[in-house]
Formats: C-alpha cells, structure tokens, sequence
C-alpha cells in the first residue's frame, strides 16, 4: 500500500504543481491514478496467493520507489518536491486544524462509500469471496474480476491518503514511501 500512498501523493503533487490545478481536482486524481496502478497489479496477480502474492507486491513497491527515484525530472529524485500549499475552493487552510476537519470530511464520504459498496452487489460478492472463494465460484462469482476490483479500490483509497498525506507535509520524497512505510 505504500506504493500506492506514493502514487496518489505524487499524482496530486505533480497536478497542482506542474499543472497549477486546484486541490480538489487532485483528490480527484490521486484515487483515479493509484487506482489504476491497483487495477494493472491485480489483472496481472490475480492468480497468486499467499507468500507469491506478497512477493509480487513488495515488488510492485520497489518498482514503484525506484520510478519515483529515477524519474528526476518530474519527481526530482531523492531532491524530493514541495507541494503547494492546500487550499479548498479557494480558500488556503493554513491552520493544522482546517486540514484536520478536511481529512475528516474525506473519511466521513469514504465510510459511507465503503458502506455502500459492503451492501451492493459487489460488496456481497466481495464478501463471500473473503469467506469462501470456492464457494464464491460455485455461486458464479467471478473470482479474477472481483479480486481485480478489489486491488484497484484498496488502492485507490491509499491514494487518497497519500494526496492528503503530501498536503500535510507540504513535502514529499521516495524514502517517504518505501517498504517500511
């Protein structure tokens, strides 16, 4: 998950950086990009489980620190980049409280989408997938397709963590989400 903490943190960076957008649309997109991340990783280990699951993963998060690291003139490398001070519709917050009641907001819709997603369709799915995936299968659940989901949902939620994780800092860097993070 620190890979995608990683992914959604620099993907909001670099938008209102490089881009000049406002937060807002990089809160959008840190879950889009580390969402897609998560959806590529779990097309392609879907198959996997147990100690080859965590391999391929711890993996997937070297590969992504080294692009991180590599990439300097985008990233900056182990320079690491500033980001842009937050500010909501205009607004700057530069009390620590006003990013508190920002990232409690972002947990509350969180909550109520994972919520949703536990009684819909797809959560149930999801859930008897977790309890039994042979049972799961018998039920015509298709396992690959629902798992694939899985990843790409689990991280795009990281990603929304590392955007507002690189807003409190006010800087970020590949050492910040390496392994032991």
């Amino acid at each position: 998950h620190a890979a995608y903490f990683g992914v959604g943190a620099y993907a909001a960076a670099l938008l209102m950086k490089h881009l000049g957008a406002p937060m807002e649309v990089g809160l959008l997109a840190a879950p889009l990009a580390a969402g897609l991340a998560g959806f590529a990783v779990g097309f392609f280990i879907v198959k996997l489980e147990g100690v080859y699951l965590a391999m391929l993963t711890l993996a997937f998060a070297q590969i992504v620190e080294q692009v991180i690291i590599r990439w300097e003139h985008v990233t900056r490398g182990f320079q690491g980049m500033a980001v842009p001070p937050p500010d909501i519709l205009g607004q700057p917050l530069t009390q620590g409280w006003q990013l508190y009641y920002l990232c409690l907001a972002v947990l509350a819709l969180v909550v109520l989408g994972a919520v949703n997603l536990v009684r819909s369709p797809t959560g149930r799915a999801l859930v008897a997938i977790r309890d039994s995936e042979i049972s799961a299968q018998s039920m015509g659940i298709q396992l690959a397709r629902f798992k694939t989901l899985s990843f790409a949902i689990s991280a795009a939620l990281a990603g929304v963590g590392g955007a507002l994780y690189a807003h409190k800092l006010k800087f970020i860097s590949p050492d910040q989400f390496g392994v032991l993070q």
